[in-house]
Protein backbone atom coordinates (compact mmCIF):
# COMPACT_ATOMS: atom_id res chain seq x y z
CA UNK A 1 0.00 0.00 0.00
CA UNK A 2 2.98 2.29 0.39
CA UNK A 3 3.09 2.80 -3.37
CA UNK A 4 -0.62 3.65 -3.49
CA UNK A 5 -0.19 6.23 -0.77
CA UNK A 6 2.87 7.68 -2.52
CA UNK A 7 0.89 7.99 -5.75
CA UNK A 8 -1.88 9.79 -3.87
CA UNK A 9 0.67 12.11 -2.24
CA UNK A 10 1.98 13.01 -5.71
CA UNK A 11 -1.54 13.60 -7.00
CA UNK A 12 -2.36 15.84 -4.05
CA UNK A 13 0.83 17.84 -4.58
CA UNK A 14 -0.21 18.51 -8.18
CA UNK A 15 -3.68 19.56 -6.98
CA UNK A 16 -2.11 21.92 -4.44
CA UNK A 17 0.02 23.44 -7.20
CA UNK A 18 -3.17 24.34 -9.08
CA UNK A 19 -4.41 26.14 -5.95
CA UNK A 20 -1.14 27.99 -5.48
CA UNK A 21 -0.49 28.93 -9.10
CA UNK A 22 -3.92 30.15 -10.22
CA UNK A 23 -5.93 33.18 -9.16
CA UNK A 24 -9.40 32.89 -7.64
CA UNK A 25 -10.77 34.06 -10.97
CA UNK A 26 -8.92 31.29 -12.82
CA UNK A 27 -9.90 28.64 -10.24
CA UNK A 28 -13.58 29.61 -10.60
CA UNK A 29 -13.64 30.03 -14.41
CA UNK A 30 -15.70 27.51 -16.38
CA UNK A 31 -14.44 27.49 -19.95
CA UNK A 32 -16.87 27.05 -22.82
CA UNK A 33 -17.54 23.38 -23.39
CA UNK A 34 -16.82 22.39 -19.78
CA UNK A 35 -19.33 21.80 -16.99
CA UNK A 36 -17.01 22.56 -14.10
CA UNK A 37 -13.85 24.41 -13.09
CA UNK A 38 -10.49 23.80 -11.45
CA UNK A 39 -11.67 24.35 -7.89
CA UNK A 40 -14.71 22.08 -8.30
CA UNK A 41 -12.44 19.26 -9.48
CA UNK A 42 -10.21 19.68 -6.43
CA UNK A 43 -13.17 19.73 -4.03
CA UNK A 44 -14.61 16.72 -5.83
CA UNK A 45 -11.36 14.74 -5.39
CA UNK A 46 -11.36 15.46 -1.66
CA UNK A 47 -15.03 14.50 -1.27
CA UNK A 48 -14.84 11.31 -3.31
CA UNK A 49 -11.78 10.07 -1.43
CA UNK A 50 -13.60 10.56 1.86
CA UNK A 51 -16.74 8.85 0.60
CA UNK A 52 -14.90 5.89 -0.98
CA UNK A 53 -12.60 5.31 1.96
CA UNK A 54 -14.50 6.40 5.06
CA UNK A 55 -18.22 6.49 4.29
CA UNK A 56 -18.18 3.08 2.60
CA UNK A 57 -16.25 1.77 5.62
CA UNK A 58 -18.97 3.13 7.94
CA UNK A 59 -16.49 5.56 9.50
CA UNK A 60 -16.72 9.31 10.16
CA UNK A 61 -15.53 11.47 7.27
CA UNK A 62 -13.23 14.45 7.91
CA UNK A 63 -15.32 16.78 5.76
CA UNK A 64 -18.62 18.55 6.31
CA UNK A 65 -21.95 17.50 4.84
CA UNK A 66 -22.00 20.93 3.17
CA UNK A 67 -18.77 20.13 1.33
CA UNK A 68 -20.15 16.75 0.26
CA UNK A 69 -23.29 18.45 -1.08
CA UNK A 70 -21.21 20.94 -3.11
CA UNK A 71 -18.71 18.53 -4.65
CA UNK A 72 -20.19 15.02 -4.80
CA UNK A 73 -20.86 13.21 -8.07
CA UNK A 74 -23.60 14.86 -10.08
CA UNK A 75 -22.97 18.39 -8.80
CA UNK A 76 -21.54 21.37 -10.63
CA UNK A 77 -20.17 24.73 -9.52
CA UNK A 78 -23.01 26.92 -8.32
CA UNK A 79 -21.01 29.59 -6.50
CA UNK A 80 -17.64 31.26 -6.67
CA UNK A 81 -15.19 29.87 -4.17
CA UNK A 82 -13.38 32.43 -2.02
CA UNK A 83 -9.90 32.37 -0.53
CA UNK A 84 -11.11 30.91 2.78
CA UNK A 85 -12.46 27.81 1.02
CA UNK A 86 -9.30 27.53 -1.09
CA UNK A 87 -7.22 27.59 2.10
CA UNK A 88 -9.44 24.92 3.64
CA UNK A 89 -8.95 22.71 0.59
CA UNK A 90 -5.16 23.14 0.78
CA UNK A 91 -5.28 21.74 4.32
CA UNK A 92 -7.75 18.97 3.50
CA UNK A 93 -5.69 17.73 0.54
CA UNK A 94 -3.02 16.48 2.90
CA UNK A 95 -4.75 16.10 6.27
CA UNK A 96 -7.21 13.60 4.77
CA UNK A 97 -4.40 11.63 3.18
CA UNK A 98 -2.31 11.58 6.38
CA UNK A 99 -5.29 10.41 8.43
CA UNK A 100 -6.06 7.70 5.89
CA UNK A 101 -2.47 6.42 6.06
CA UNK A 102 -2.56 6.45 9.87
CA UNK A 103 -5.96 4.77 10.08
CA UNK A 104 -4.91 2.15 7.54
CA UNK A 105 -1.71 1.33 9.44
CA UNK A 106 -3.73 1.08 12.67
CA UNK A 107 -6.17 -1.30 10.94
CA UNK A 108 -9.15 0.97 11.61
CA UNK A 109 -10.88 -0.16 8.40
CA UNK A 110 -12.64 -3.34 9.44
CA UNK A 111 -15.76 -3.22 7.24
CA UNK A 112 -16.31 -2.19 3.64
CA UNK A 113 -19.61 -1.84 1.81
CA UNK A 114 -19.09 -3.08 -1.74
CA UNK A 115 -19.53 -0.33 -4.33
CA UNK A 116 -19.38 -0.24 -8.13
CA UNK A 117 -18.13 2.98 -9.70
CA UNK A 118 -19.67 4.64 -12.74
CA UNK A 119 -16.79 3.19 -14.78
CA UNK A 120 -17.81 -0.31 -13.72
CA UNK A 121 -15.05 -1.08 -11.22
CA UNK A 122 -16.32 -2.87 -8.10
CA UNK A 123 -14.57 -2.10 -4.84
CA UNK A 124 -14.84 -4.87 -2.28
CA UNK A 125 -12.24 -3.72 0.25
CA UNK A 126 -10.50 -0.67 1.63
CA UNK A 127 -7.45 -1.56 -0.47
CA UNK A 128 -9.59 -1.54 -3.61
CA UNK A 129 -11.00 1.86 -2.63
CA UNK A 130 -7.61 3.45 -1.98
CA UNK A 131 -6.23 2.14 -5.26
CA UNK A 132 -9.32 3.13 -7.26
CA UNK A 133 -9.16 6.61 -5.75
CA UNK A 134 -5.79 7.13 -7.45
CA UNK A 135 -7.38 6.31 -10.81
CA UNK A 136 -10.26 8.70 -10.05
CA UNK A 137 -7.94 11.57 -9.12
CA UNK A 138 -5.85 10.98 -12.25
CA UNK A 139 -8.98 11.33 -14.40
CA UNK A 140 -9.79 14.66 -12.77
CA UNK A 141 -6.20 15.89 -13.07
CA UNK A 142 -6.47 15.22 -16.80
CA UNK A 143 -9.66 17.27 -16.98
CA UNK A 144 -7.96 20.06 -15.03
CA UNK A 145 -5.05 20.11 -17.44
CA UNK A 146 -7.53 20.61 -20.27
CA UNK A 147 -9.38 23.38 -18.39
CA UNK A 148 -6.08 25.14 -17.71
CA UNK A 149 -5.53 25.57 -21.44
CA UNK A 150 -8.68 27.71 -21.74
CA UNK A 151 -8.52 30.01 -18.70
Amino acid sequence: METSFNINQTSRTVLRNFLENHSLEQLNAIPEGFSNNLIWNIGHCIVVQQMLVYKLSDLQMMISDEMVDKYKRGTKPEHSVGQTEVNEMKVLLFSTLEKTKKDFSEKLFQNYNEFTSMSGFTMKSITDAIEFNNYHEALHLGIMMQIRKFI
